[in-house]
């Protein structure tokens, strides 16, 4: 979808969002008449109220569309399995750019509390003034959430080290064109 597409859609179940760039969440009430603008790594972003706001994959058949389907295999023990972790980190990806978390370098630490159940994560944003940082820990906490047994994710954003285009995996910088 270019910028200069917009589609007109109708929710036709009440569907969670998160207001743009701040990442508050929020509900768009069912048969609600809402402009889709961008659709991007599994995300959307739409346009309601005159507001911009962010609808994960994982709810687009609310939109009418085909949703995400993110499936883990519980292990059966009660613990959290850190690939499953990673898997879900994965599958979030720059508003801006059309490349995952992990590849384009964002991602600093994961940390399991298998007591708690608690996952933690370490992640910077490419640029310290990014006004996306909000929704892309909202994205990171809501895709984590989903692997079984986790039961809390914090999210901490850092910029020690500051990030540049070197922690980038070898495929992000060729999907980006920043491979030289």
């Amino acid at each position: 979808m270019s910028a200069q597409e917009r589609t007109i859609l109708t929710t036709n179940r009440d569907c969670p969002a998160r207001l743009v760039p701040v990442g508050d969440k929020l509900t768009i009430p069912a048969h609600t008449f809402v402009t889709l603008t961008q659709s991007l790594g599994g995300n959307y972003t739409l346009t309601y109220n005159g507001n911009m706001v962010r609808v994960d994959g994982t709810d687009a058949d609310a939109l009418g569309l085909e949703p995400l389907v993110l499936i883990f295999e519980d292990a059966g023990d009660g613990s959290i399995q850190e690939d499953q972790v990673w898997e879900a980190l994965h599958t979030v990806f720059d508003p801006e750019i059309p490349v995952d978390l992990v590849n384009l370098g964002l991602v600093y630490r994961v940390a399991i509390d298998q007591a708690q159940g608690r996952v933690d994560i370490d992640m910077t944003l490419t640029a310290p003034g990014c006004g996306m940082g909000p929704v892309l820990m909202g994205d990171v906490e809501h895709r984590v959430a989903l692997v079984p047994n986790v039961n809390a994710v914090a999210v901490n954003l850092v910029f020690d080290p500051p990030w540049d285009r070197d922690m980038m995996s070898e495929e992000a910088q060729l999907e980006t064109g920043m491979f030289f």
